[in-house]
């Protein structure tokens, strides 16, 4: 008989404990800790009486296997996938409930459905019935693909369903409602989620089939779960946006077969989710000028160049400790920023509120923003609005001084593609000041210190 052994285990990282505690100590999250009793924990015993087999060493220098990628036929899926689906690979798509994971997802089961009708294509819910995701497949006009349908939470019953199928893509919604009868914990479970994870990521590799999972996250947006579940699969995307907002971000954050920090852009219609494919336009389509407070930054995400609008109020305060308030970038950075303008250029904020905005709910994580974002707090502050035509972007130090980016030529032709007429840049350095005398219809004007800034708005 089995023993059954009791352990605490944190639901928030994984940490396990001997006994209850209110506080876990590895992520310092409180009330996360709950009990589990379990016989095994869904992963096959170690046989002492039983000798392993010894291991083949290959060098490091020889062929390498290509990768036949399948095209989903949705162009931003592929491109933030590195070019296509890799077969045997497993794909984590994480996001905010109500976002649209389940919807995407459905439309690329049945895309991939219609386009490859030789390939089999399952998609697995755990969380909504049967009828539930055909109403939403009328919706969106997809009731006529080919998709193999079910709703089932038994992982040991989809594994024996799948192992005789000639599955290409199975998309499991979600990994948190799947559960093992070996591991005896509820669903969600860090147990339960690493061991179910495991057996479904065991048996695509082993056939060959792409393998979607779709995560819940948590309330500081990383995905529930133990932290290994990340580590397991090949593909982490996350799908990030504003609920007022129409625009989605698909955010590649690991990638075995294609690069990081790539990103897809979406926009939510009545029929589903729709690819954007000139994000650029998309997100200055609203934008007004003549505004003081109000800045184009010319942006990289992955290897896409972006042009986005920054936003800044300030405005007196009637508190003894102004406010900074932030939707989109990184509030310490900001203080940073303010800080620096104080320091450096005598600009005192300490009576005065500001509120910094990235227009689309778009997040941005890049330090070439910068200087887009001084720029935008001193026009609020002066209100005196920047020239319309003029994109901006740059790294500021603390010293005041500011520092070159990389793909300078990449911004530029894109805020050139869109008709701007002017750039504010850092100075060139390196490979961009040997391209310095490249011809561009844009004037730009190299700025070293935010000392220079004030100059725009005498």
């Amino acid at each position: 008989m089995v023993k059954k052994t009791t352990m605490f285990v944190c639901q928030n990282c994984g940490a396990a404990y001997h006994k209850w505690q209110g506080k876990c100590d590895a992520c310092n999250e409180w009330n996360s800790i709950v009990e589990e009793v379990s016989q095994n924990d869904g992963f096959s015993k170690i046989n002492n009486k039983k000798e392993g087999r010894i291991i083949d060493f290959v060098p490091l220098k020889g062929s390498a296997q290509t990768y036949s990628r399948m095209q989903t036929g949705i162009k931003e899926i592929d491109r933030v996938s590195g070019g296509g689906l890799v077969p045997g690979s497993v794909i984590l798509v994480g996001g905010d409930p109500g976002i649209g994971k389940s919807t995407l997802l459905l439309q690329v089961c049945a895309n991939l459905a219609l386009s490859n009708p030789q390939d089999s294509c399952y998609y697995i819910s755990g969380e909504e019935a049967i009828d539930q995701v055909r109403i939403r497949a009328n919706r969106l006009g997809l009731a006529e693909s080919p998709v193999n349908l079910a709703s089932a939470t038994d992982v040991l019953n989809i594994i024996t369903t799948l192992e005789k199928t000639e599955a290409k893509v199975v998309i499991i919604d979600s990994i948190q409602t799947m559960y093992l009868d070996g591991v005896e914990s509820t669903p969600g479970s860090v147990g339960q989620v690493r061991a179910c994870a495991y057996e479904l990521i065991k048996l695509a590799k082993r056939k060959g089939f792409v393998l979607f999972l779709v995560g819940h996250v948590t309330k500081q947006g990383e995905i529930a779960g133990p932290r290994v579940l990340e580590h397991m699969v090949d593909t982490v995307l996350y799908f990030e946006g504003e609920r007022g907002h129409h625009f989605r971000i698909l955010r590649a954050v690991k990638n075995r077969y294609g690069a990081t920090d790539e990103i897809g852009v979406f926009e939510m219609q009545d029929k589903g989710l729709v690819e954007v494919e000139n994000p650029s336009a998309l997100f200055l389509a609203e934008r007004q000028g003549n505004i003081s407070g109000s800045c184009v930054f010319a942006g990289i995400e992955g290897s896409r160049p972006l042009l986005v609008e920054i936003q800044a109020l300030v405005s007196p305060s009637g508190y003894s400790t102004p406010k900074r308030a932030v939707v989109g970038w990184d509030s310490n950075r900001l203080s940073m920023i303010l800080a620096v303008l104080e320091a450096r250029c005598g600009i005192n904020f300490s009576a005065h509120d500001v509120y910094l905005n990235i227009a689309g709910g778009l997040k941005i994580s890049e330090p070439a923003a910068d200087l887009a974002v001084a720029m935008a707090v001193i026009s609020s502050l002066t209100n005196k609005p920047l020239p319309a035509d003029m994109v901006i972007f740059g790294e500021i130090g603390l010293s005041g001084e500011i520092r070159a980016v990389t793909q300078v030529n990449l911004r530029l032709k894109e805020a050139q593609k869109l008709g701007f007429a002017s750039a504010i840049i850092p100075p060139a350095f390196g490979k961009d000041k040997k391209d310095k005398g490249k011809n561009y219809e844009l004037s730009c004007y190299e700025i070293g210190h935010v000392q220079r800034l004030i100059n725009w708005f005498n």
